[in-house]
């Protein structure tokens, strides 16, 4: 127990937390019931660490599958250097070490003034604080021709699982010389470089599998995350083999036709061979339909505690929050989710909570030896909201005295990840 505590309070401090929020409360009555809807980065986070807190207080989980199965690192299944299976998230640590108790079913409703979530079979969960962390939906009627089934002929694969599978599919039943289209969203959304990440492990299979193949990029946007670092990238490893398009050249995407597996942008209608199209998306449907978000579908929040700007006792964390210059991102949420745990339980114990300081990481590979990387570290404030920290954070060198850099960062990523499913998910 010494050692458990010892790796939060280290870990805490490293996502800048302010420690003396974590004193566990001596409360008197019963355990405060915390209710945690969703069972992501943010989510699991924020469920382990409050039981870390106070090993009293009383979380449930709430997630609508038995496993969770992680963005991060999905584009390398795409690449083939991945199994999916080795994304896969369990609960079991978060009940068996942690005290969490976990429900399988979807939250369909929540009542933020009876304090009660609703589940999918009729059953309610009471709370007395409410985390919700439900990730993103996809917007399936932003863009004419893109549906739910037009999904099955041009995967977004922008939720891990059986999109991205089908995906990967289709890129090794593509011929050699096919053209592979990729359509990235404006912004907001989910992991800004994930995208071009995704182009580049494709490419490196390409050139490995299907040389005479191509890939046109359709972006609603004129620049994006990282984007000297990837297109060095693509100029050295994969010449001649990807263009991108951007939005002020014709990139924002029109319109599709997943029969004839067709794109209509400005800069004209192109067909694929394979086609990618990663759709506006919103706040998870929960958070919408219980009235946490904005009318542009993102949840605003109050940025030092994360607490909803619509509904008292709520939290909104991860990619559902409007969080200022933090990208929604799995290492974003799971920094959020530390600093909600430490503010719930100031609040118990009648404190307020610490200011907050922020950060996010983000590791991408454009092969499985070649890694580069952002950090950004953020201050959060009630007048300015959550701004990045002066001269803090970067990017990687742009030009490094040898390739053994790259396989470094490659390295880091690996690293990266086995470290934050730990933290996350016990």
């Amino acid at each position: 127990m010494l050692g458990t505590r010892r790796t939060f309070i280290r870990t805490a401090g490293a996502a800048g937390v302010g420690i003396a929020a974590f004193g566990a409360p001596a409360i008197a009555q019963a355990a405060p019931r915390i209710v945690v809807v969703g069972g992501g980065f943010g989510g699991a986070t924020a469920a382990r660490y409050l039981r870390l807190a106070n090993p009293k207080l009383d979380v449930t989980l709430v997630e609508r599958d038995d496993r969770f199965v992680t963005c991060p690192f999905s584009n390398y299944v795409l690449g083939g250097f991945r199994k999916l299976d080795d994304n896969v998230q369990t609960f079991d640590a978060l009940k068996s070490k942690h005290g969490v108790k976990v429900v399988k079913g979807e939250a369909t409703a929540i009542d933020t003034t009876a304090r009660s979530v609703t589940l999918g079979d009729g059953s309610k969960l009471a709370y007395d604080k409410l985390v919700v962390s439900p990730g993103i939906d996809l917007n399936f009627k932003a863009v004419p021709g893109y549906d739910e089934t037009a999904a099955e002929r041009m995967p977004h694969a922008w939720k891990a699982g059986a999109q991205t599978l089908l995906l990967r599919r289709q890129l090794e039943a593509m011929p050699d010389g096919g053209t592979f289209i990729v359509c990235a969203p404006d912004n907001p959304f989910r992991c800004p470089p994930g995208p071009y990440e995704r182009i580049s492990v494709v490419a490196w299979y390409l050139k490995n599998n299907k040389p005479k193949s191509k890939i046109l990029v359709f972006d609603a946007k004129d620049a994006f995350s990282k984007q000297g670092l990837f297109q060095a990238a693509w100029e050295s490893e994969y010449p001649g083999m990807i263009t991108w398009v951007a939005g002020k050249d014709g990139g924002k995407v029109e319109s599709v036709d997943a029969a004839e597996l067709s794109v209509k942008a400005g800069f004209g209608t192109e067909k694929g061979a394979v086609v990618n199209f990663i759709p506006p998306q919103t706040a998870g449907r929960i958070a919408i339909a219980a009235g946490l978000a904005e009318a542009n579908g993102w949840c605003a929040v109050d940025p030092t505690t994360f607490a909803s700007r619509k509904a008292a006792n709520v939290h909104v964390i991860g990619d559902a929050a409007i969080a200022g210059a933090m990208p929604k991102s799995g290492s974003s949420a799971n920094t959020q989710a530390k600093v909600v745990a430490a503010a719930i339980v100031a609040g118990l114990e009648g404190k307020e909570a610490m200011p907050p300081a922020l950060f996010n990481v983000c590791y991408s590979l454009v092969s499985p030896d070649y890694g580069i990387s952002v950090t950004n570290v953020f201050a959060a404030t009630a007048d300015k909201g959550i701004v990045p920290v002066p001269n803090s954070g970067g990017v990687s060198v742009g030009k490094p005295t040898s390739m053994g850099e790259r396989k470094l960062e490659a390295e880091y990523t690996a690293a990266w990840y086995q470290a934050i499913v730990a933290d996350s998910w016990g």
